[in-house]
């Protein structure tokens, strides 16, 4: 753990400097609300693209990729639900906190797959979130959500993290180049959009929200920090995974819930400041969980 703990340093200290320049700086939040749209329609799917494009990849790469991210989320979403029967919470806030407990940071696993393996891990990564981000939004506005199976198709296809991993895949496995420039450009884009992103999950971290699902918050919390991580060990070894996907998938899995997963909550009418409060402690703890897993994977 003390060789990995300075790889995962850099990228908290930017988490909080970014949670700094909200409360002690007075950076407004209509400014980081606008850099996270910046990062979110611009700076990561660039990043996104140029991962994916930069490494040849054929189908027999991908799919063992798709079913272990789909499996993932399964197992948090089933892991999430069992919660009612146990713990009896109020069904409003259960549906509110379900996504906390598949859904990732995205900008915290793409820079963590950098500083662990270089560019084949970001490549790697890359796969596993633009897999991802298609089942995960569908599960969590289908939760939030039911009987509105035309807006989830719209989300859908607006999300440009969806579009550009499927953009990517399908210029990658065409065979076709990226030119020069227009890589070096995309290239540019997706270094500034880690370092911004991480401002801005600082700058959404909150710890304030309702006592009273205090329960329910620690059971979320322990299926995506602890119960994921251990399924994607699993996952791996029963595909037969090579090293570096079983690492980036162990990362994908212990990643704390997404930052817009409160954002996502206010939209669909749900309470946001109790999922805020939630993906906050997870974020926290999860300094501490990365580098135990890393740690113990084979």
């Amino acid at each position: 753990m003390v060789t990995i703990f300075p790889l995962i340093l850099p990228d908290f200290l930017l988490i909080a400097l970014g949670a700094l320049l909200l409360h002690r700086f007075h950076f407004s939040r209509e400014f980081f609300l606008g850099a996270e749209k910046l990062v979110y329609y611009v700076l990561f799917p660039a990043l996104l693209f140029d991962s994916i494009t930069r490494i040849p990849l054929n189908l027999s790469d991908t799919w063992p990729l798709l079913l272990a991210a789909a499996t993932l989320i399964a197992v948090g979403t089933a892991l999430a639900w069992l919660a009612l029967p146990v713990l009896k919470p109020d069904p409003l806030q259960h549906a509110a906190l379900t996504q906390c407990a598949f859904r990732f940071n995205t900008y915290l696993g793409m820079s963590l797959a950098s500083a662990i393996a270089g560019p084949p891990g970001v490549a790697v990564m890359a796969l596993l979130v633009g897999f991802s981000v298609p089942m995960a939004n569908m599960v969590a506005v289908t939760v939030l959500a039911r009987g509105q199976q035309g807006r989830i198709a719209i989300e859908l296809l607006k999300n440009p993290l969806i579009l550009s991993t499927l953009a990517a895949l399908a210029w990658n496995l065409a065979g076709l180049s990226v030119p020069a420039p227009v890589q070096l450009a995309l290239g540019r884009l997706g270094a500034c959009a880690l370092g911004i992103g991480l401002l801005c999950v600082g700058a959404t971290l909150s710890l304030q929200g309702s006592r009273q699902a205090s329960a329910l918050i620690g059971w979320i919390s322990t299926v995506k920090l602890l119960a994921l991580p251990a399924a994607a060990l699993l996952i791996a070894w029963a595909l037969d995974m090579s090293a570096l996907e079983r690492q980036m998938l162990l990362v994908f899995a212990a990643l704390p819930t997404a930052s817009s997963a409160h954002v996502l909550a206010a939209r669909m009418g749900a309470d946001s400041r109790l999922v805020a409060l939630s993906m906050s402690i997870g974020t926290i703890l999860a300094g501490l969980t990365i580098p135990l897993w890393l740690s113990l994977a084979p």
